[in-house]
């Protein structure tokens, strides 16, 4: 979902940075003190997979955004909401800067969306499933699905606003193609989800990232 140079607003663009730097900068400091060590590494190779997952992307809207697999709702739901935001900032970064794949200009945007808003909205959303009597895989596909459509939603919103297309076809594309997306995300975290907590960092015992990271 990542949105070029040239595309977006200032206003836009302003209002975005603005968010993503306060946010981080809040995640930076809450990821300093809270996150075991151990967590670490697997960051680093969750970090590898999810880059190496949004680079199979296709455009859309004649390439004012693109489709692809996002990952932050299974960075959200392993180590909660602050670390993912580090961890998908990192991913977007070294997109923009080293493959172009989104623009800098729109960096804060990118962040915002696919670093930001994407985990929040997995983390949330499997924490009130998790309180259901549904099994654990379908809480963790539906909230993959629903970080997809809500960064989506806010994307085509972000397009509206700068008057790059009408609001109904962003709305209209952009969570079209994401529905279907958001299925292969669903199925990819729910497949992924297990194998990572039975690895050897002791991952389990987070409990797929309770509240100590709010």
């Amino acid at each position: 979902m990542h949105i070029p140079d040239g595309i977006l607003s200032p206003m836009v663009l302003g209002s975005s940075a603005i968010v993503s730097v306060t946010v981080l900068s809040v995640g930076v400091k809450k990821v300093k003190h809270s996150l075991a060590q151990s967590a670490i590494p697997v960051m680093g190779v969750l970090a590898a997979f999810i880059f190496a997952s949004q680079m199979v992307n296709f455009p859309l809207l004649g390439a004012a955004a693109s489709g692809h697999l996002i990952g932050g709702a299974l960075a959200a739901i392993l180590f909660g909401f602050w670390p993912a935001t580090i961890v998908m900032t990192t991913v977007v970064s070294i997109q923009a800067f080293l493959f172009q794949d989104g623009g800098i200009t729109a960096l804060g945007v990118n962040i915002l969306n696919m670093a930001i808003l994407a985990p929040f909205a997995a983390w949330i959303t499997y924490k009130l499933l998790r309180k259901l009597p549904i099994k654990n895989n379908i809480s963790i596909f539906l909230s993959s699905w629903v970080s997809v459509m809500v960064t989506a939603i806010v994307a085509a919103l972000q397009l509206g606003i700068s008057g790059v297309v009408d609001y109904g076809l962003a709305l209209k594309t952009l969570m079209f193609w994401h529905a279907f997306i958001g299925i292969g995300e669903g199925l990819i975290t729910a497949s992924i989800m297990p194998f990572v907590l039975r690895s050897s960092f002791d991952l389990k015992r987070r409990e797929y990232a309770n509240d100590e990271t709010c």
